[in-house]
């Protein structure tokens, strides 16, 4: 009877410690102030410190940086009342200065079935018409860079976001609503 009293003693103790060192093991972290539109730049007043326990997988940004953060913009929009993480603010926008972004929607066979990742260099090129006349000219191709890829599995095609110049972006939409393009993958090597 003395040795499980003991033991309950003991088991109570561990119990104790563990549930003081868990509450305890806290740390400083970010959390957004106010809300954020993306794009916008990050204010001193836009963030404050808190101390919570974290989970290590979502990869907080530390109090300590608040000042590094302030000048930067939120890559996302950021709402009242979350943690920020590194991957929520950025340096630059997209598009940057000079540059515009038209979303493409393609199907299947008009792009390569190699998975498309943001910083692929590409080609959009304009395909022959309804009754497939091919000309002995040289297609029109617009040289872009994939910012983003999404699938719309409501018609099974995939909607890529490319960054072209300025002033290739209508001619590329009004290429694009036609449905008349493909999608060429050009090296990744750098």
């Amino acid at each position: 009877m003395f040795a499980l009293c003991a033991g309950l003693v003991a088991a109570g103790a561990l119990g104790t410690a563990y549930a003081f060192t868990s509450v305890n093991d806290t740390q400083e972290v970010l959390v957004v102030s106010r809300d954020i539109n993306r794009g916008e730049t990050i204010e001193a007043g836009d963030l404050s410190v808190v101390r919570v326990s974290v989970d290590p997988a979502m990869s907080p940004v530390a109090g300590s940086q608040k000042g590094e953060l302030e000048g930067r913009r939120a890559a996302t929009d950021l709402w009242a009342g979350t943690l920020l993480t590194e991957q929520a603010v950025t340096d630059s926008l997209v598009p940057v200065k000079g540059q515009s972004l038209v979303g493409i929607s393609l199907t299947p066979a008009q792009m390569p079935s190699e998975s498309l990742y943001s910083g692929d260099s590409v080609r959009i090129v304009t395909t022959p018409g309804d009754q497939g006349e091919v000309t002995n000219e040289d297609p029109v191709t617009i040289e872009a860079v994939v910012v983003g890829v999404s699938r719309a599995p409501e018609t099974g095609e995939t909607v890529v976001d490319v960054s072209v110049p300025e002033g290739d972006a209508a001619d590329l939409a009004a290429r694009a609503a036609t449905g008349r393009v493909a999608l060429v993958l050009d090296t990744r090597e750098r």
